[in-house]
């Protein structure tokens, strides 16, 4: 397949761009700088410039694909505005995707992140929830799935809360940075809460096989950890580091400090039996083993 895809430069999408590569598919890819484009470039596709505002531009690279992969999304978690501002731009810019794909049977491939579910591991049955700060992506990904009914072969990937390679990304990620900063690894409550996570390098596997087979309307789970406990990874990041691990209040993360409390396990049972999904490279606890002090 030719793949339109944004977001192909970050942490997950630039796996993405080579595991299709190297699978056998070619690749125009949205690029926001110079920088971006000569990246993907040297990869081996294709750019056309653009961030997720220019619809003009998104419409027009999904018009020429035979496949799209939505990954780009504005990050900017810096205060509870500036999320509900990316999460907006990023819905226009699926609608805009997932209405020049109607009608075609071509596979749109969307991301999302795994839900939450008191008392048990979450699996690809159970919905996403539309409230909280970032509620819109839900109540956008959603949308994108209804259009299976309207000839798009649309489906979502679910991202753990972290997407880890090589002791970088993800929420873990963000625990590194903030004690980087603080001078301390903090984490909320008692640490107990366990948060799933994937090699970045086996969830550009996953989104590759739901380009490829995945029917329409249908979610699946990027997991290859189940839970990791949240004081875990602090510990294994203040050993890194060199520097003291203890709870700290929820607040101290933000608008994300809700979430980041959350016990929120999550199973990829039926990813793996029904697309033949096996993750194959290190878990979080070891590659976390990878931060520089």
């Amino acid at each position: 397949m030719h793949v339109f895809i944004t977001g192909g430069t970050g942490l997950i999408g630039s796996a993405v761009v080579a595991e299709l590569l190297g699978n056998g598919h070619t690749v125009l890819a949205l690029a926001r700088s110079e920088k971006s484009a000569a990246a993907v470039e040297a990869a081996g596709a294709e750019t056309v410039r653009g961030g997720l505002a220019d619809l003009p531009t998104l419409r027009a690279g999904a018009a020429k694909a035979d496949g799209v992969i939505h990954l780009a999304f504005g990050n900017d978690f810096s205060s509870p505005e500036a999320l509900v501002a990316s999460v907006a731009e990023e819905s226009a810019a699926l609608a805009a995707l997932g209405e020049e794909l109607v009608g075609t049977d071509r596979p749109l491939v969307t991301v999302a992140g795994t839900p939450g579910v008191p008392g048990r591991a979450s699996t690809e049955a159970d919905p996403l929830s539309t409230d909280g700060p970032v509620g819109g992506r839900a109540r956008s990904v959603n949308s994108i799935l209804a259009l299976s009914s309207r000839g798009v072969r649309s489906s979502a990937v679910r991202l753990p809360r972290t997407v880890h390679n090589e002791g970088t990304g993800g929420f873990a990620g963000m625990l590194t940075n903030i004690a980087r900063g603080n001078g301390v690894v903090g984490y909320p409550g008692d640490g107990a809460q366990r948060w799933p996570a994937v090699h970045a390098l086996d969830a550009a596997v996953l989104f590759r096989l739901a380009l490829e087979k995945a029917p329409g309307g249908t979610a699946w789970h990027a997991v290859a950890d189940e839970g990791d406990a949240v004081r875990d990874m602090a510990e294994v990041i203040g050993r890194r580091l060199g520097l003291e691990v203890k709870s700290v209040p929820q607040e101290s993360f933000g608008p994300l400090g809700q979430i980041f409390a959350t016990d929120q396990p999550s199973s990829s049972a039926h990813t793996r039996e029904a697309l033949g999904w096996q993750p194959t490279h290190p878990s979080l606890l070891a590659d976390l083993e990878n931060i520089q002090p």
